[in-house]
């Protein structure tokens, strides 16, 4: 028998069973990993880390690290220090992504200045200081395409201050009305509006708070992010 293709079956063997090893190893990590914390938090995933030794620990979207014997959960940050790459704030960072597609136009207030190039999504409350203080920020930006997704998680007010905007004769108008000038909507509230189907997305993929932007590479900014990290952001996408 050629001994070549005795070798490539061999290699092919190990690589399966230390492929099934691995996996097993990380299901017992996890394993005992949930029992020792608890039903409070639970374990989306266990993987190898850059760190022979380590894993990674995905409680939700949230990253922590524990090692081989579950022994210690590890709350913090790994640096590569060649390089000075931030691991867990990159795998945190791709964790939280989405896909732009996946947003549905149609559910937003829309805003076009310049030639409309470059499009960001925010969702918003409106009732909301911090994301008052970004849309004044915003009319800075020129040449960009905004949609806003407006979710009214603060408060029943947030609701019907939201109904209001969506159901006036000009909706986006009515909000920047309300978020710069202060004017309250006029809109009787009574007409059919996307909020449900916001806040649902919202909910899917962990819009916890507001301001949210989200750029087309489906990365998330959240808080009122200065305009010169937006103008930064842009920068890396053309």
């Amino acid at each position: 028998m050629n001994k070549s293709f005795l070798i490539t079956v061999f290699l092919s063997a190990f690589c399966l069973l230390t492929g099934h090893a691995s996996a097993q190893t990380e299901q017992q990590i996890k394993t005992e990993l949930q029992k020792r914390i608890g039903g409070g938090a639970k374990i989306k995933n266990v993987s190898p880390s850059p760190i022979s030794g380590v894993y990674e620990v995905l409680v939700g979207n949230d990253v922590f690290y524990t090692d081989a014997s579950s022994k210690y959960l590890i709350q913090g940050e790994i640096i590569e220090i060649a390089t000075g790459k931030n691991i867990t704030e990159q795998r945190q960072a791709d964790l939280n992504r989405i896909k732009w597609s996946e947003l549905v136009p149609a559910n937003a207030l829309k805003a076009v200045r310049g030639n409309g190039s470059r499009q960001i999504a925010i969702f918003s409350d409106p009732n909301c200081g911090y994301c008052k203080r970004l849309e004044k920020s915003l009319q800075q930006l020129d040449n960009v395409t905004v949609y806003t997704y407006l979710i009214p998680i603060l408060s029943a007010d947030s609701a019907q201050k939201s109904k209001q905007i969506w159901c006036s004769a000009d909706p986006q108008k009515a909000y920047i009305d309300w978020m710069i000038n202060g004017i309250s909507p006029s809109g009787k509230g009574d007409c059919a509006t996307p909020l449900e189907k916001n806040m649902a997305f919202a909910k899917t993929y962990g819009i916890t708070g507001t301001p949210t932007i989200f750029f087309t590479d489906g990365s998330r900014y959240p808080g009122a992010v200065q305009i010169s990290d937006i103008e930064k952001k842009f920068s890396t996408l053309k």
